[in-house]
């Protein structure tokens, strides 16, 4: 099983970022937090890097009823999400899929909360 999900998307970066950014809110994630990679690499080490952000989204309810559960599964989250566009122009958004992770764990509570987020995150990816 894959650490991620991910799409090419037909729309330009800024496009996909804002679309990505919906159709989490539509599925009950909000971004908490955003890189800029390309910004962050040219004001650190002065080098060119195509347009690339992490975003890190949060469902307030799973992350709550997940800290509860195991208190150290605040180093998963939030859940990341990388929209970039590559050399050729094409813009992919590539989501992480907690699945894998979360089944180290052993805790079958959790597990079934990774497989219901990892539904609700393909289907905001679906829709972009």
């Amino acid at each position: 099983m894959e650490y991620y999900i991910n799409k090419e998307v037909n729309l330009n970066f800024e496009d996909a970022e804002s679309k990505i950014r919906e159709e989490l809110l539509k599925v009950g994630f909000g971004v908490l937090t955003e890189i800029d990679v390309k910004a962050t690499l040219k004001s650190k080490i002065n080098v060119d890097f195509r347009n690339y952000k992490i975003l890190g989204a949060c469902n307030p309810k799973f992350a709550y009823e997940a800290l509860l559960e195991e208190d150290k599964l605040g180093v998963l989250l939030p859940c990341s999400i990388i929209v970039q566009e590559h050399f050729n122009g094409k813009v992919e958004v590539s989501i992480m899929n907690p699945s894998p992770l979360i089944k180290q764990l052993n805790n079958e509570k959790l597990n079934n909360a990774s497989i219901q987020i990892e539904k609700l995150l393909n289907q905001a990816l679906d829709n972009c």
